[in-house]
């Protein structure tokens, strides 16, 4: 397709395809969503009137998973997406009209859900509906901002109290850690603190990146970037980097706080010397692939190189994993193993694939899962809910309660030619069906999903409503 469907058409006839292929995606993004809604529909349903909608893993959490193993997204994208379906099916038919035929893109029906989620009266709510199917096509040049102003300003024309106030400014708080554009080497961090809370940090930042010697070779910038490494390590100086074992400044205090870097041993043992010979990868549990000349500054600041040992064919004894077996399976795995999940490996609780004492604490039968996915597999497993199956090497083999297959590979694979294989087990007894009392085992919410969702709509709308302090 690409460099010969095209070859021979004009400028013109290209646009066209253009906007004929972005009229068809958006009209394959509503057939998803509606499926989705209709998903939504026939499994959550009531349930938020009897027990289920007080278990941590409700039934919302159910179809969350099917959408999220479908989309190969992460769970939170995943729900985000039942409730823009919902409030297509539910709150804004003129809109899922106009989206099933094209006319308004993904980009801004999540927008238009979005900003329309505190209007709870039925009739400004239909009101609001049909104006905005009607000026929808004056919507799609706009800018984010502006889409949501225009938006904003027909929410305020029929509900005044259920448009999005930023005036509270304090409440949009927040401190996030990395960007998908980042590159290798460095991660953006960026947030909104209080005034208060950000002038201390600018004050100790900046105490910390001048007590280096004037040798350090840092820029300011640079200090100051790692200060806030170091504060975050349990430091309390950065340590300066001129490399003179005189230096009073030398040598920050040790920490606490571990963080995993695998690389190959070839990498390891070229970045001892310091004259990295090849460019094999280097990867930081959690967060991604590392360039090999950071590992001599890694090392050169204290770094511990651990071989990782491969366990022996033996089962441990008990439930829990011996701290080596533990890391094993985490450095193997890197990211919670059920499908389209990326929760970093190192927070994320160690699963018995067969489960325990029937299967074994082996490396063959054991994985990493987040709690919210050990929370499925544990309550929402057996013959007719998720099923799975570990092989040698550490692959997942994943059946959904639809009946979808889906596999999923250790992350370690994405990186390293390494042989992650350990024994072969025996064939799996034959698991008696879960209890039937299972789910009351199932730790329980303080209220029911729609009962919090209900309570911070209203508090929002409570907040528009108060006089604003000057």
């Amino acid at each position: 397709m690409y460099g010969s469907q095209f070859a021979d058409a004009d400028d013109a006839e290209l646009v066209a395809a253009v906007a004929e292929s972005t009229r068809a995606e958006a009209q394959a993004a509503a057939r998803r969503l509606a499926a989705t809604a209709e998903l939504v529909s026939r499994k959550v349903g009531d349930s938020d009137d009897d027990d289920r909608g007080r278990c941590a893993f409700d039934p919302w959490d159910c179809v969350a998973a099917e959408v999220a193993a479908a989309m190969t997204v992460g769970h939170r994208r995943a729900s985000g997406q039942m409730r823009i379906a919902q409030a297509l099916r539910e709150r804004l038919p003129q809109v899922a009209t106009l989206f099933e035929r094209g006319g308004i893109s993904a980009r801004i029906i999540s927008t238009i859900t979005w900003r329309t989620q505190l209007v709870e009266d039925a009739e400004a709510l239909a009101l609001i509906d049909t104006a905005l199917a009607q000026r929808a096509s004056r919507l799609g040049p706009l800018s984010e901002q502006r889409l949501e102003t225009a938006i904003d300003a027909l929410v305020l024309q029929f509900d005044p109290l259920a448009v999005r106030n930023i005036e509270n400014t304090t409440r949009t708080r927040d401190f996030n850690v990395g960007d998908i554009d980042d590159p290798a080497a460095t991660t953006s961090v960026w947030g909104k603190l209080l005034a208060t809370d950000a002038a201390v940090l600018k004050r100790r930042l900046d105490e910390m990146a001048h007590g280096v010697c004037d040798d350090d070779p840092r820029t300011l910038a640079e200090r100051r970037a790692d200060a806030l490494g170091a504060l975050a390590a349990g430091q309390d100086r950065l340590g300066c980097a001129c490399g003179s074992p005189t230096c009073d400044a030398a040598g920050p205090k040790t920490s606490n706080v571990v963080v995993h870097v695998v690389a190959d041993q070839s990498v390891v043992e070229a970045a001892s010397a310091a004259a990295p010979e090849r460019r094999n990868t280097a990867v930081l549990l959690g967060r991604g692939a590392l360039p090999p000349s950071l590992l001599p500054t890694l090392i050169r600041g204290g770094a511990k190189v651990r071989p990782i040992t491969k366990p022996g064919s033996d089962a441990e004894e008990g439930y829990h994993p011996s701290a080596p077996l533990a890391l094993f399976v985490r450095l193997r795995d890197m990211y919670c193993r059920a499908p389209g999940c990326d929760v970093p490996a190192d927070l994320c609780d160690i699963d018995h694939t067969i489960p325990w004492p029937l299967g074994p604490t082996h490396p063959s039968n054991l994985k990493c899962l987040c709690r919210k996915n050990h929370l499925m597999k544990t309550f929402c497993g057996g013959p007719d809910g998720w099923r799975d199956i570990q092989l040698p090497d550490g692959t997942v083999i994943w059946t959904s309660p639809s009946g979808h297959t889906y596999t999923t590979r250790p992350g370690s694979k994405l990186f390293f030619d390494w042989d992650t294989t350990t024994a072969n087990l025996p064939p799996p007894p034959i698991i008696s069906p879960p209890p039937p009392d299972r789910m009351a085992k199932m730790p329980k919410r303080k209220r029911t999903r729609a009962a919090e969702f209900a309570a911070r709509i209203k508090a929002e709308r409570a907040r528009n409503a108060a006089p604003t302090p000057f």
